[in-house]
């Protein structure tokens, strides 16, 4: 087994007294014994295998977690894997709240997170919803009734561009809001670019 490398921005990170820093001690401690490469990514303490992402920590206002890439692929007989949103197809939380919290998962812990790596390493990929699936506002059909160049320049979008902009679209309470979000992003959609372009 190759020896663990601390990552130094982790080291800096580790250092910061914050808000789940000795759970996040814990768990660097559990990873730590795994054969994982230590990383830094998107401001949290990220565990690669082959530069493939596996595990990242991050916290939260009510609990810390260890989001595992590709957790809907995992077997998870005592249901520990949580779906932040109905809009998350693969990612899951392993969700903690206390230093003993994660101490009394730890075997679990590092059940799942062998798993992530299993899954990582043969290659299996999730199945995504196709675009077809993404419900699509009301006031976005109508757009699309009223200006099929429009319609046009959306259906010419990646997939990834189209779901993003589903689902941007789709999330707001009110109408007036999603027609606002949608006149707002036609511009860009009529240029080819994605929501965060």
């Amino acid at each position: 087994m190759k020896p663990f490398v601390p990552h130094p921005t982790v080291d800096s990170f580790m250092a910061f007294n914050q808000k789940w820093i000795a759970e996040f001690k814990t768990l660097r401690a559990i990873l730590s014994t795994l054969e994982l490469t230590e990383d830094f990514k998107w401001g949290w303490p990220c565990y690669t295998v082959n530069k493939k992402n596996i595990v990242l920590m991050h916290g939260f206002k009510e609990y810390c977690a260890l989001l595992v890439f590709k957790g809907s692929l995992l077997y998870d007989p005592k249901g520990l894997l949580v779906q932040q949103t109905a809009n998350v197809q693969v990612g899951r939380q392993l969700r903690f709240t206390s230093v003993a919290d994660i101490e009394s998962k730890k075997e679990d812990i590092l059940d799942l997170v062998r798993q992530a790596m299993d899954v990582e390493a043969s290659g299996k990929k999730p199945v995504m919803k196709t675009v077809a699936q993404f419900d699509v506002p009301q006031e976005l059909t109508q757009r699309f009734d009223e200006q099929p160049a429009f319609k046009a320049a959306f259906e010419a979008l990646t997939p990834g561009r189209q779901k993003a902009y589903l689902l941007y679209f789709g999330q707001p309470k009110y109408a007036q809001t999603r027609m606002a979000r949608i006149d707002k992003c036609v511009e860009a959609i009529f240029e080819g670019k994605g929501l965060n372009d």
